[in-house]
């Protein structure tokens, strides 16, 4: 089970005071079976570029999908629980990745079930933890502190060590020029 995150929402009151207008535990989540050990938490969500510079309603209610909305951008957490590579090796990734409505997105063939691309500039921070960030041949280890630019590339995420990787991931909408 992930960890469970405060999100604590500031705006404005009716007199154009700053103040907080949400503070509360994130409740769009996602854990499944197909991919144990592995909690998506989203916290925000915009729909346009611009985005609006504030809201009063919660833009992360509903089903949690990997990619972020068509001209928008969805900031999450995910983390990562230390993999067993027996049960690994069971695991159906284009399942998984169709529960979050991007079963195309998944590699078939790959070295890691899991191994994706989506069509987003991700923006990722290692909050907590380490984990390896595996690309198409070679693999790097990330661990907290450390920062990826994600570019829309094939990758999967392995955390082969003993304790849980939190990342905390802005993914932008992007295409191909």
């Amino acid at each position: 089970m992930g960890r469970k995150i405060r999100r604590v929402v500031t705006g404005h009151d009716e007199n154009g005071v700053a103040t907080v207008i949400m503070d509360a535990d994130a409740d769009c989540i996602l854990q499944r079976p197909n991919r144990p050990g592995v909690t998506l938490t989203n916290l925000w969500q915009n729909t346009k570029t611009p985005a609006a510079m504030e809201r009063h309603d919660d833009p992360v209610t509903g089903p949690l999908i990997l990619h972020p909305p068509k001209n928008g951008s969805v900031f999450r957490i995910v983390q990562f629980d230390p993999e067993n590579p027996d049960e690994l090796a069971k695991l159906d990734g284009k399942a998984a990745f169709s529960e979050m409505g991007a079963g195309a997105n998944i590699v078939e063939g790959a070295r890691h079930p899991f191994m994706h691309r989506t069509d987003s500039l991700d923006y990722a921070v290692v909050l907590t933890g380490e984990i390896y960030m595996m690309m198409d041949e070679d693999e790097y280890l990330v661990k907290a502190g450390d920062v990826i630019i994600q570019q829309g590339t094939n990758h999967a995420w392995s955390n082969r060590g003993t304790e849980p990787c939190q990342i905390a991931f802005i993914l932008i909408d992007a295409k191909k020029d």
